[in-house]
């Protein structure tokens, strides 16, 4: 009898075992889901310049209920009517593009966001010149972002620090910011990561996504070939670049659970570059899932 307990105890905990490795893989998978991606990229990069009320028709009827809001000066007098427009089509203000210094823009942005309710991410850039000594560089960067983080900890908002090239777009570096920060008790900031800013990390991409997992708040997909920001091909829709479905097998693979973003970044039509990427994206999603595929899509906004 105690042995037939021990063996049926041992067979509940294999079995519980494989439920959980099973729940870890399909929350893996979930991350490329329709209701996780964040649609980026969209306003000034648009060819039909969409005003607020199309743009988030657009979303609704394309199935994407998260935004990260890019914006010229000239967005900025509409920015109220697109909180509203967002709203009422149920639409969330994911994040947004902010300035990297507490000037009038930034106080537009922050009396919207506060009169709305909302607590966006803010994604943040600047450019930090390099000095010999890395921990003063460090303290530069930090003093940039400090004062953003304090007004965004006001709102419930979390800073994530955007890579755009140069010595702050470097992740080691943003870590180096973050942990700063944390010293000083300023813990809402993270990194949120642009591939199509990233292509010379491509090489020792799987070693980077490991440091950066604990701080990443938000990943940007791109379709992506070797050496493609050299070659006219830095934006991609997904599907269209070779190196798309081992990048994806690693994010999915690191256990990564945030958010994920697709763009227009282009000339284009944002409605038609968005479903190019959904397109690519399910394609893409197939695999990773072991399904057969069938021919890849063949994208509206891209012609080689």
């Amino acid at each position: 009898m105690a042995k037939r307990e021990i063996s049926i105890r041992g067979i509940f905990i294999s079995l519980m075992l494989i439920a959980f490795l099973l729940s870890r893989t399909g929350a893996a998978a979930d991350i490329f889901a329709r209701d996780n991606l964040v649609a980026w990229c969209i306003v000034p990069f648009d060819a039909k310049k969409r005003t607020p009320q199309q743009r988030a028709e657009m979303l609704e009827k394309l199935g994407i209920h998260r935004f990260a809001y890019d914006w010229r000066a000239e967005h900025l007098p509409t920015f109220d009517t697109e909180l509203d427009e967002l709203k009422r089509h149920s639409i969330e203000l994911t994040a947004l593009w902010f300035p990297a210094e507490l000037n009038a823009d930034a106080r537009t942005l922050l009396d919207g966001i506060k009169k709305h309710n909302l607590s966006p991410q803010l994604w943040v850039t600047t450019q930090i010149n390099p000095q010999p000594n890395q921990e003063k560089t460090v303290a530069s960067a930090a003093a940039v972002i400090r004062p953003i983080a304090i007004e965004a900890a006001k709102l419930k908002c979390q800073v994530a620090l955007y890579n755009h090239g140069g010595w702050f777009g470097e992740p080691e570096n943003q870590i180096a910011i973050i942990e700063a920060l944390k010293k000083e008790g300023i813990t809402n900031v993270g990194i949120v990561y642009n591939q199509h800013h990233g292509h010379e990390h491509i090489a020792r991409f799987p070693e980077l996504l490991a440091k950066m997992k604990p701080y990443l708040l938000a990943l940007n997909l791109n379709g992506m070939t070797k050496d493609g920001d050299k070659s006219g091909k830095k934006i991609l829709p997904l599907g269209q670049g070779e190196l798309d479905l081992q990048l994806l097998k690693i994010i999915r693979d690191s256990g990564y659970t945030g958010l994920i973003g697709i763009l227009n970044h282009t000339d284009e039509d944002a409605e038609g570059r968005l479903m190019d990427n959904l397109d690519g994206l399910d394609w893409l999603a197939s695999q990773l899932n072991g399904k057969s595929p069938g021919p890849a899509p063949k994208p509206r906004t891209y012609r080689q």
